[in-house]
């Protein structure tokens, strides 16, 4: 038995694994990814499909593929020509390994914002901690003031030369 991809139809990724999972008995993956969204300027935690309309699935060929293919809200099995595509059981285990202990559920860290307190990563300053000022015009990079020998030096610097101090 392999891992398949099934391209399901709008927002009924849900229902789809429910189905292939309850009724029909199989192992289904659908990994979503809880965030930070700004909607109607309220910042919520949304959590929707890692994938959207897509879905793993582990299924024999011969055995389920026409029960699969045919589920309600499944559009088609993922295929490279005339040849359902397999999904490397290594990317599965990395993607529940990223989940974490939450079921299927992988949880994005929010963005670096004013007055967060940062180590610099990369670069002549690495090692340095600093606190987030304000991001600048460039979406990549935000002004810092670092405390170096007692006195405040603000700069500014890529967000990628940025981890979050715990």
């Amino acid at each position: 038995m392999n891992w398949h991809c099934i391209h399901t139809r709008p927002v009924k990724e849900n229902r789809a694994a429910a189905y292939l999972q309850e009724i029909l008995g199989l192992e289904t993956y659908f990994p979503r990814l809880k965030r930070q969204k700004t909607i109607r300027r309220v910042r919520r935690i949304v959590t929707s499909p890692l994938f959207p309309r897509y879905l793993f699935c582990r299924f024999d060929l011969g055995e389920h593929f026409r029960a699969v293919r045919y589920a309600p809200d499944v559009i088609d099995v993922v295929t490279f020509g005339e040849c359902p595509a397999i999904v490397n059981d290594g990317l599965i285990e990395e993607l529940k390994a990223w989940a974490g202990e939450s079921v299927d559920i992988i949880t994005l860290q929010p963005c670096l914002g004013p007055g967060d307190l940062v180590e610099i990563t990369d670069g002549p300053m690495q090692g340095l901690q600093a606190v987030i000022l304000h991001e600048t015009n460039d979406r990549e990079r935000v002004a810092v003031l670092l405390s170096i020998l007692e006195c405040g030096a603000k700069m500014t610097i890529n967000r990628s030369q940025l981890a979050r101090v715990s």
